[in-house]
């Protein structure tokens, strides 16, 4: 595989690698992510792959943006040192049977809402590490727990790399940056901003002294109740950890017409802007 060549040989020199695995549609907060991995290593590979492992038969797998020639561009403005965009046939070819499992946290939240879909995280994200071993891999805080999957996988398989979080980046409005928000019309893109907006009404409470989390749980759901559009998946306090209740991290999922966003945020810290 001419990525872990290339790696191997920029490890004999004596480089340190850094990954920003991605499914393209690249917006602001794959890039803050690259701008992290770039100061932080001297050598960066981005990979650009729409995993249909994580998909279910009913999610957007089809329609997901796919604009390769503005991501290749966004990269190589940001001076990348190579992207990995490997076609489906050689990530899982025919004969392959193999997938990765992490147990535990998997089975609630995005994981009950989307049966395999970690399933498909994990399996990627070990073939991505073993591909391009990399001494690190940058992911956003956006998808919480995804984060917490991909760190126990690191640590239960002896990966050597090392997980490196950063924070949700979000519009003026607060909403977070997604590849998914280009699906959403203008009301819905408006009412997409009840999200955030839940989410920093329970932090200024929790700010304030609100401990009871009761409490905390009924002001997320009266802000996203204010919505008509904001159909409610889930809205849970859950440990970041574990995800396991209870605890600080403010976890939601919310359909806007057609469009399935997710958010959080750490009520125990100021929300944002």
């Amino acid at each position: 595989m001419r990525l872990r060549e290339l790696s191997r040989g920029w490890h004999r020199a004596g480089e340190v690698v850094g990954l920003v695995p991605t499914m393209g549609a690249l917006h602001a907060g794959h890039m803050s992510l690259v701008d992290r991995a770039r100061a932080e290593n001297t050598k960066v590979v981005v990979s650009i792959f729409v995993n249909p492992l994580q998909f279910g038969p009913r999610e957007d797998f089809q329609r997901y943006p796919r604009p390769v020639a503005a991501d290749l561009e966004l990269l190589r403005r940001a001076s990348i040192d190579a992207v990995y965009m490997p076609r489906p046939e050689a990530m899982y070819p025919p004969e392959a049977s193999t997938r990765v499992s992490v147990g535990g946290l998997t089975s609630r939240l995005e994981g009950l809402a989307r049966p395999g879909h970690f399933e498909g995280v994990a399996t990627v994200v070990a073939k991505l590490f073993w591909a391009s071993e990399a001494d690190r891999a940058y992911f956003g805080q956006k998808d919480a727990q995804q984060v917490a999957v991909v760190k126990r996988l690191a640590a239960d398989l002896d990966s050597g790399v090392e997980i490196r979080v950063g924070p949700t980046v979000r519009e003026a409005d607060g909403l977070a940056v997604s590849s998914r928000n280009a699906y959403l019309d203008a009301r819905e893109r408006q009412a997409a901003a009840s999200l955030s907006m839940a989410l920093r009404k329970a932090a200024d409470a929790y700010q304030a002294g609100e401990r009871a989390l009761a409490i905390l749980h009924g002001t997320l759901l009266e802000e996203l109740g204010r919505e008509p559009l904001a159909q409610v998946d889930y809205a849970e306090l859950v440990d970041p950890e574990d995800f396991e209740g209870p605890g600080t991290l403010a976890v939601l999922a919310v359909r806007i017409g057609r469009t399935r966003l997710i958010d959080n945020h750490d009520l125990a810290k100021p929300f944002p802007g």
